[in-house]
């Protein structure tokens, strides 16, 4: 009788610990083939504030003053910090793992001014800090946010009028800067920023325009690692311009092992534009085309009024764009795996309190699944 008891206790153990030997062969034959959790990103050009067509194209320099000065008005009047807690409701909603944003201003003033005067002094009154007025209100909603990079753009001063009288000015300045925010539990290493050589010259104004790009290793869940470049390339009246920098961030990526996710206004148009296209024959895969959300929509992400006030949208490009070059393992290149994802800030009820739109361009967050073998 004991013996036979022994013999069902050995059977048992050993039955056990064949089907624990099975499961683990499956999941190990399954880990080949499925989803890895998923990494999720955010791009967002928050909008400076203004239109600024009127000064670039502004023909005389006597001009400059009162353009200024109606552009100050509007960036007032589109409230960055009432736009931001929108922002910062969204992020906190969705809470991506990495985010890029365009179009952090800094807005600083010298008041009054001295370039009328032939003055050199630069302005550093600041009067709105936009990545800290981001940062703050992300704190308020207790989610941490860390700076992985910034690139700064363009850094231009004017003189605005301020009375007519008697005729006094002031001195506004501008500077631009590309920004990624890191989730706190995301690893950051090998942050690279740059601005492209190729620029855009406003021959009016003899001014150039540089642009640039952020990039980081961000390693997320411990162990899943990514390369992740936000950008925000020339406009589209300077198309070459805008073709040359994207060559010129592509063969910077080109001996990039880990998956690239290179996102963010690429002001080229899917999938007509001519960076567009480039990208793509390089093995860039448009996140958007192989969205698995059945409501997705056409992905359209830039036409609100510079006012942020239009009462329908009127969206009719799709420029602000998530793509991924995935790593260089099998499967085929193409293969993204599951991806999730959505355009926000096009619909009426995103809106702040007061009616304005968040950006004058729509943000577009995508959850992505990339299969295992592509994973390092």
């Amino acid at each position: 009788m004991i013996l036979i008891r022994f013999q069902l206790i050995r059977w048992a153990t050993l039955s056990l610990l064949a089907l624990q030997l099975l499961a683990l062969a499956a999941g190990c034959h399954n880990e080949g083939r499925s989803a890895e959790p998923g990494i999720k990103v955010m791009t967002q050009n928050v909008y400076v504030g203004f239109d600024v067509g009127p000064l670039l194209a502004a023909q005389n320099p006597n001009q400059i003053p009162i353009l200024a000065a109606q552009a100050f008005q509007q960036l007032l009047s589109t409230d960055f910090p009432e736009r931001a807690e929108a922002i910062a409701d969204k992020v906190a909603l969705e809470q991506p793992h990495l985010i890029g944003f365009q179009e952090v201003a800094l807005i600083r003033i010298q008041s009054p001014g001295d370039l009328v005067t032939g003055g050199t002094a630069p302005a550093e009154d600041v009067l709105f800090d936009y990545l800290e007025i981001l940062l703050s209100a992300l704190r308020a909603r207790n989610i941490e946010y860390q700076i992985a990079g910034t690139v700064q753009n363009v850094d231009i001063e004017v003189p605005m009028l301020v009375s007519s009288n008697p005729v006094s000015f002031d001195d506004i300045r501008l500077t631009d800067f590309d920004v990624v925010l890191a989730r706190s539990d995301v690893v950051v290493s090998n942050v690279m920023s740059a601005n492209y050589a190729a620029k855009a010259f406003i021959s009016n104004a003899g001014l150039e325009i540089p642009r640039g790009y952020v990039a980081v290793d961000a390693t997320v869940k411990g162990n899943r690692s990514y390369r992740f470049v936000n950008t925000h390339l020339e406009d589209t009246p300077f198309q070459d311009v805008q073709l040359m920098q994207a060559q010129e961030l592509a063969a910077t990526l080109a001996a990039e092992t880990k998956p690239v996710i290179l996102l963010g206004d690429l002001n080229s148009s899917a999938p007509e534009g001519a960076t567009y296209q480039f990208l793509e024959s390089l093995g860039y895969v448009d996140c958007w085309l192989q969205n698995s959300r059945t409501d997705k929509g056409e992905g359209l992400t830039w036409g609100h009024e510079p006012d942020l006030r239009n009462e329908t949208v009127q969206f009719t490009v799709r420029i602000d764009l998530v793509l991924v070059r995935p790593g260089k393992r099998p499967p085929a290149p193409q293969d993204l795996g599951t991806v999730f994802a959505e355009v926000w800030g096009d619909e009426l009820d995103e809106r702040t309190i007061s009616g304005l739109w968040p950006s004058d361009h729509a943000g577009v967050i995508a959850e992505i699944r990339l299969p295992w073998p592509l994973l390092p």
